[in-house]
């Protein structure tokens, strides 16, 4: 394949404690975390916004005036890159990520395109980690997301986090909710979802809406990267980061996602393809 890759940073998860892993809260930390993922390829960031109450940076918030002091950070330490802001919320009431996308006009959001019971049990005890829960996307919530992201002239990035979910989008896109050109993200390593299995990405690809973008979101440890090399193999864009995993390929745990960000360029080097510029990913995402 010779078309380039878009390579995103996760930069940050949603409830990864900070004074455990070497996570990103405050605005200035967030610029900073973007110029290192940028320097090493990264033409795109993905974004959580955190609680700035000093001793709540482990919790999310959908304050417009913090997910704006975040954004204008980055945007001034680094203008070329590309913004995709989370829009992941429990329940009916999206008010707290509407609010946030009109506040920073990203060039592209996550569509949460499909429900999932998100379980995981521990593996020392017959207990689950956290209390079962329900994800819940129902299709009256995509549909307001997807209206609301188009109004606004932001670029659904259409998060599936199981098959059932990745085979909907076909459907959506039948019924004219979703427009073209249609981006995908095979979510692949939670628990209860699709596995961190590069055997399985043909199987996904046979599903996609007919000429759609697609990348791997890979969740987990050192097993996440033969999912990021299959993935560039196979044509497809990248994406890590400090959200998705904290392990470099030799189990070495990353300091920052700057190396994080160099491994995922190598992959896509040695797929022989190269790293999309900002102008080349601006083309490929559609972004105008």
């Amino acid at each position: 394949m010779s078309h380039p890759a878009v390579v995103t940073c996760a930069l940050t998860g949603v409830l990864t404690n900070p004074a455990q892993h070497p996570v990103p809260v405050t605005a200035a930390e967030m610029a900073a975390e973007a110029r290192r993922a940028f320097d090493a390829g990264a033409t795109v960031v993905h974004l959580h916004f955190r609680n700035q109450t000093p001793g709540l940076g482990h919790m999310p918030t959908w304050d417009p005036d913090t997910c704006g002091e975040i954004t204008d950070a980055i945007r001034a330490e680094v203008p070329e890159i590309l913004i995709n802001s989370s829009t992941g919320v429990m329940g009916p009431d999206i008010s707290g990520p509407l609010g946030c996308l009109e506040r920073i006009k990203p060039e592209l959001a996550a569509m949460n395109a499909g429900t999932l019971n998100y379980l995981k049990a521990r593996n020392s005890t017959p207990q689950w980690a956290w209390p079962p829960m329900v994800f819940d996307n129902p299709v009256s919530k995509v549909q307001a997301f997807l209206e609301a992201m188009y109004a606004m002239n932001i670029v659904p990035e259409c998060e599936c986090f199981d098959t059932g979910i990745v085979r909907s989008l076909a459907m959506f896109k039948k019924v004219g909710l979703l427009k073209d050109p249609v981006h995908v993200s095979l979510v692949m390593g939670v628990a209860s979802g699709m596995p961190a299995k590069a055997s399985w990405l043909p199987l996904l690809l046979e599903e996609l809406p007919e000429g759609a973008d697609w990348q791997a979101i890979a969740i987990g440890r050192t097993e996440v990267w033969d999912v990021h090399q299959a993935t560039a193999d196979l044509g497809g864009h990248v994406r890590t980061g400090l959200e998705d995993t904290f392990y470099l390929p030799d189990g070495s745990r990353a300091s920052s996602n700057g190396p994080l960000i160099e491994a995922l360029a190598t992959c896509v080097r040695n797929a022989g393809r190269e790293v999309a510029t900002p102008a080349q990913a601006r083309e490929i995402l559609g972004v105008r």
